[in-house]
């Protein structure tokens, strides 16, 4: 299975919370499964840990991702415009640079949040 993490899946993930679903838990430790983060989330990440709301990682994010086998998902231009013509109302722009990879990548996002079923996005949490 090909799936894009949401950033609190990462998050979750890497600090063992409980709050990561035993479903979720159980793709991203399977090595079976290719995994992907955009780029957005590390800007998303290290934004919040700048502004004190995210502790940092000790090794970095970068080592990090590398250690658990993700690819790293860059944001082409096509995936800029399909997030812009995405339809409202969800306006966080990180979220649909995401739905917008996923879907153009064919990606299941890994996330807890309901809005990226509305968008048609695969999802498993």
């Amino acid at each position: 299975m090909r799936l894009l993490l949401d950033t609190h899946a990462v998050l979750w993930w890497f600090m063992d919370d409980s709050h990561l679903s035993r479903a979720a838990g159980n793709v991203l430790d399977d090595t079976a499964n290719q995994l992907f983060v955009s780029v957005v989330t590390g800007y998303e990440i290290v934004y919040k840990q700048q502004s004190g709301r995210l502790p940092s990682f000790p090794d970095g994010l970068s080592r990090r991702l590398q250690q658990a086998g993700v690819n790293i998902l860059s944001v082409t231009l096509d995936h800029a415009l399909a997030a812009a013509a995405l339809p409202g109302p969800h306006r966080d722009p990180w979220d649909r640079i995401i739905m917008a990879q996923a879907i153009a990548e064919g990606l299941t996002v890994v996330t807890v949040d309901p809005v990226f079923g509305r968008y048609g996005v695969s999802v498993l949490w």
